[in-house]
């Protein structure tokens, strides 16, 4: 077996959370290990708050990790060698309409890392890759000269992913990059994810809400509650047969569209609310929510288990 393209292990991302002269600690990621293989895609679901978002921000340091380690081809990522990583390591963001400077034409917006990693030998140059980046991602050369703002929520994301690829990076973070975009516009984004894959052999950490859209475009889907991952396996698999009692409660609220089998089928619903991760309960993070827990459940937080076929399970009692 070829070792990973990306590996995480153990990472933790707590945040100071000061009341007076007390500090309490923000457990936002506690924990958190994966691998994802060169030209796959890993997606990484879970409900608001989770810490999907700040395991990707941690994993290429634009949140300085409290723990854990993060492996980049066989290199560690550390505070000296980041600005090198980031040739390797991209980010498209959730929100187009914030993550791109009001101030630069598109043709800068694209072309900074190229500036930044002198990339380029001339201005002719620059301008060249800048174009050829922009007719990867369905971008008329004559938006170069214009504003962020002239464009549409689906131009704009395209606009992020063309700033993302101008390094060439092995590995992106996509973080929910379609969650603000119509559902017409978010098919097509999708598919320009998957043919890029397809050309340029880039792998992704796919950060998302929608299942179904998970499903689509991963490989492998990982399920993360409160700071940790509960459930990895084959997309299909965990779609199909989830075994964690939260990932059965998450698939079963995906919309089904043939209306015979929606009313057949038993919706899982959660009772009690989600625990702060300032008071984080003993044991499993899910204890306080699931049907099935016992006192083993309040005593001894369960390890991520093979339970066969790669499909990898965090609880006692499934």
């Amino acid at each position: 077996m070829a070792e990973p393209l990306v590996k995480v292990e153990d990472l933790k991302q707590y945040f100071p959370i000061r009341n007076g002269l007390k500090v309490n600690w923000l457990k936002a990621v506690d924990g958190v290990s994966f691998e994802i293989n060169a030209s796959e895609t890993l997606g990484l679901v879970g409900e608001s708050g989770c810490g999907k978002t700040t395991v990707g921000r941690s994993m290429l340091r634009l949140y300085e990790p409290t723990g854990g380690k993060v492996t980049f081809d066989g290199t560690e990522i550390t505070k000296s060698n980041i600005q090198q990583m980031r040739k390797e390591m991209q980010m498209v963001f959730q929100d187009p309409y914030s993550s791109l400077d009001p101030r630069m034409t598109v043709e800068d917006i694209i072309g900074e890392p190229l500036d930044v990693h002198h990339l380029y030998a001339n201005k002719a140059e620059r301008h060249e890759k800048v174009l050829d980046l922009m007719d990867q991602v369905g971008l008329k050369a004559d938006h170069a000269a214009r504003y962020a703002h002239e464009f549409s929520g689906g131009q704009r994301q395209r606009i992020g992913i063309a700033r993302a690829l101008a390094v060439n990076p092995g590995f992106i973070v996509c973080d929910e990059p379609v969650s603000a975009l119509d559902v017409s516009i978010q098919a097509q984004v999708i598919n320009m994810f998957e043919e890029l894959q397809n050309k340029l052999g880039v792998a992704y950490l796919f950060i998302a809400h929608d299942l179904l859209v998970v499903r689509h475009i991963s490989k492998r889907i990982a399920v993360m509650y409160l700071g940790r991952i509960v459930e990895v396996a084959d997309a299909d698999e965990l779609c199909d047969e989830p075994q964690h009692p939260y990932s059965q409660s998450l698939l079963s609220a995906v919309p089904i569209p043939d209306p015979k089998i929606a009313r057949e089928r038993k919706r899982i619903v959660l009772e009690g609310d989600v625990p702060s991760p300032l008071h984080m309960p003993s044991g499993c993070p899910f204890r306080t929510r699931c049907r099935y827990a016992t006192e083993k459940c309040a005593l001894e937080r369960p390890e991520l288990t093979d339970r066969g076929g790669d499909h990898f399970v965090a609880c006692w009692n499934k």
